[in-house]
């Protein structure tokens, strides 16, 4: 229960970007309260034990980690670490693939399969533009925004601006490479959770890529040692420590302000009540929060993206002779993600129907960090298996969530067996009741569970990370209070939003809480 009535900073939503405002809001000495709904903190980056009287702790919702700045580890004293995979990607095709790992393995992979040098020296060339571009926006995303044209001067490069920020992705793309497979895997960077075409003319698929290919100043997404719930609860720890309290249970159903002084309703199983606050922090969707203000919601987001957990008593073989499971497995193993594939699983959704080859990839947590399993698992050989799944937009399970679900799924599974040299199912563990180790979650559930609007993993479309040159980001022209250099304004001065609907929020990186928390404290 809370130690008191009224605190400089209520926060609403014990995720972890929640969580990172508490600790640094904590550290300088104001009085803060997390109210998380959920009897555990953490948000959707927790892990879990799903499978009955099994030891083995996934990374249930999000899974990897690229966008967490090293300063927010360092400022918090988080004992908290990254493991680079030995391995970026493998996307087969038929008894070949292409690996993308070491300089001389992927020059190899490039040439057996494309028949030359072409698309590699392509290769080089555009990865090389991603990795300038990084260098210079990532260390943007714990600044206040810069403006448009700062972010371009900063950015130098006129085509690298245009690659990323002015035209559609899928420009750039063909531009590059000519290989089907090759251009596939460059696209799928700008459609994790976004449903939409390599050249809609919104560009959010240009936003999704960017986040997708800056990540750390290198786009590298490495596991993190522990599992996601290592992360979480470490920053819990951190909060905690520095003086913040996080009431677990406690959900808040109504957040009223004059813009000076603001009030948050909650209720708990035994208790409700309500709390004074100078600040609110807000950790959950704009459309939540428009709900908790009596406003109107902006328009519905739209999650698009299936995820299904696996447990495996061994690795199941390859087709391809060139590449070991143990290589393979440790990256990003692309499943029916060729260029045209990805456009016609994109048209057979946008038409309301489910992709007949579901696009997905395919990730192993335990050939980098076995440490989530437990004693005695990891020396038989089972590992993790994390299949996330593209193009699957959460119309499609709208009245019949369970059936669409489990039909997608095992499509999915059809489309993995289908460049695999014996099927996944052979390979599940069991549970202690004999049930195969496999749960899978559609958006609608992870609305369920988790309140994501529409499933939505980034509580709505990601922006561009910069303000538009004499607006604020919500279009109001000029101005440069806190709340809004820092992209974390609403309607209300001193209500903010601290998570992954903030601009520069998306993905576990902690730079929503880190913005808000600059902003309240003036900085």
């Amino acid at each position: 229960m809370p130690a008191r009535s009224a605190y400089d900073t209520v926060i609403v939503g014990g995720g972890h970007n929640g969580l990172v405002a508490a600790a640094y809001l904590a550290g300088a000495g104001r009085s803060v309260i997390v109210l998380e709904r959920l009897g555990t903190a953490g948000g959707a980056a927790v892990s879990t034990r799903p499978f009955a009287g099994v030891d083995a702790r996934l990374s249930r919702y999000s899974y990897l980690v690229s966008l967490l700045p090293d300063r927010i580890v360092d400022d918090l004293g988080l004992r908290f670490t990254v493991r680079k995979r030995p391995v970026s990607s493998y996307t087969p095709d038929g008894t070949g693939g292409l690996l993308v790992g070491d300089e001389e393995r992927t020059a190899e992979s490039f040439e057996r399969l494309t028949g030359g040098a072409r698309e590699h020296t392509a290769w080089r060339a555009f990865q090389g533009r991603l990795a300038e571009a990084a260098r210079s926006v990532f260390p943007t995303l714990t600044q206040p925004l810069p403006t448009r044209s700062e972010l371009r001067e900063r950015v130098g490069d006129a085509t690298t601006w245009r690659l990323l920020f002015e035209e559609p992705i899928g420009l750039g793309v063909e531009e590059y490479f000519q290989h089907d497979l090759v251009r596939g895997m460059v696209l799928t960077d700008a459609l994790i959770g976004t449903f939409v075409r390599a050249h809609d003319p919104s560009l959010r698929q240009n936003r999704c890529f960017l986040y997708h290919v800056i990540g750390g100043g290198t786009g590298d997404w490495n596991v993190p040692v522990g599992g996601m719930g290592a992360l979480t609860s470490g920053l819990a720890d951190a909060a905690r420590a520095a003086g913040a309290e996080i009431a677990t249970g406690h959900e808040a159903t109504r957040v009223e302000t004059d813009g000076t002084r603001a009030e948050v309703a909650y209720r708990a199983a035994a208790d409700e009540g309500t709390l004074a606050a100078r600040h609110v922090l807000v950790n959950t969707s704009r459309q939540e929060l428009a709900t908790l203000l009596d406003e109107v919601p902006p328009a519905p987001a739209e999650g698009a993206q299936l995820k299904i957990n696996m447990l495996l008593e061994r690795l199941p073989a390859l087709r391809d002779p060139t590449v070991e499971p143990h290589e393979a497995f440790a990256g990003t193993f692309h499943i029916a993600e060729g260029y045209d594939a990805l456009e016609r699983a994109y048209a057979q959704a946008a038409a309301g129907t489910p992709p007949k080859a579901p696009p997905s990839e395919v990730y192993c947590h335990t050939l980098t960090d076995p440490s989530i399993l437990g004693p005695g698992l990891a020396e038989r050989g089972w590992h993790t298996l994390t299949l996330f799944g593209l193009h699957t937009p959460a119309r499609l399970f709208r009245g019949a969530n369970d059936r669409v679900r489990d039909a997608l799924a095992e499509a999915a599974l059809d489309q993995l067996d289908a460049r695999l040299g014996e099927s996944v199912r052979d390979c599940l563990a069991r549970d202690a009741e004999g049930r195969p180790c496999i749960e899978v979650r559609s958006p609608l559930d992870l609305e369920r569970d988790l309140r994501l609007p529409g499933g939505h993993i980034f509580h709505g479309d990601l922006a561009f990370p910069y303000l538009e040159d004499g607006a604020h980001p919500d279009g109001a022209a000029g101005g440069t209070d806190a709340a809004h250099r820092w992209g974390v304004a609403t309607g209300h001065p001193n209500v903010l939003l601290c998570g992954a609907g903030a601009v520069r929020g998306g993905g576990v990186s902690g730079i929503g809480g880190h913005n808000a928390a600059m902003a309240v404290l003036g900085r």
